[in-house]
C-alpha cells in the first residue's frame, strides 16, 4: 500500500529535462469543448429542431480577424444531431448574444423582438 502514497519521484543522475520535446500550440487551433446551446435553432439542412441547453461536444476556433474593444469573438462548430451537417455560430460580445453564421436558423424570439422595440422608443423619447 505503501508505493502509492509516494511523495518523491525517482530522477535518474543523467536525466536533462531540456531534452524534453514540448508541444508548440498555433493560434489557429481547434480545441475541442462540450458546450449547451445558448439558443434554439432549426438546422437548415434537414429542419430538426434543436432546443436551448442541448449538449454538444464542439470544436472552438479563435476568430483571427475579429474582436470587439479587444474582447476576442470565438466560432464554435456543432453537428446536427439528425442529419450531421455542421452548424456554425460565434459570439457577440457587443449584445452580449451569439450570431448563427451558417447551417442553422435562430428561432423566433418573441421577447427580443419587444425589447429591440422598447430600446428604439426609448432613443427616439431622448432624440425628441
Amino acid at each position: 500500500m505503501s508505493e502509492r502514497k509516494v511523495l518523491n519521484k525517482y530522477y535518474p543522475p543523467d536525466f536533462n529535462p531540456a531534452k524534453i520535446p514540448r508541444l508548440r500550440l498555433g493560434k489557429s487551433r481547434q480545441i475541442k469543448v462540450r458546450l449547451v446551446a445558448p439558443f434554439a435553432m432549426r438546422c437548415a439542412t434537414c429542419g430538426q429542431w434543436i432546443g436551448k441547453g442541448t449538449k454538444f461536444n464542439a470544436r472552438k476556433e479563435l476568430v483571427p480577424s475579429e474582436s470587439f474593444h479587444s474582447i476576442p469573438i470565438y466560432r464554435f462548430y456543432i453537428r446536427c444531431q439528425r442529419c450531421a451537417a455542421e452548424i456554425t455560430f460565434k459570439t457577440d460580445p457587443e449584445n452580449n448574444n451569439y450570431v448563427a453564421e451558417h447551417g442553422a436558423q435562430r428561432n423566433f424570439e418573441p421577447w427580443r423582438e419587444q425589447h429591440e422595440l422598447n430600446e428604439e422608443e426609448k432613443k427616439e423619447e431622448e432624440e425628441s
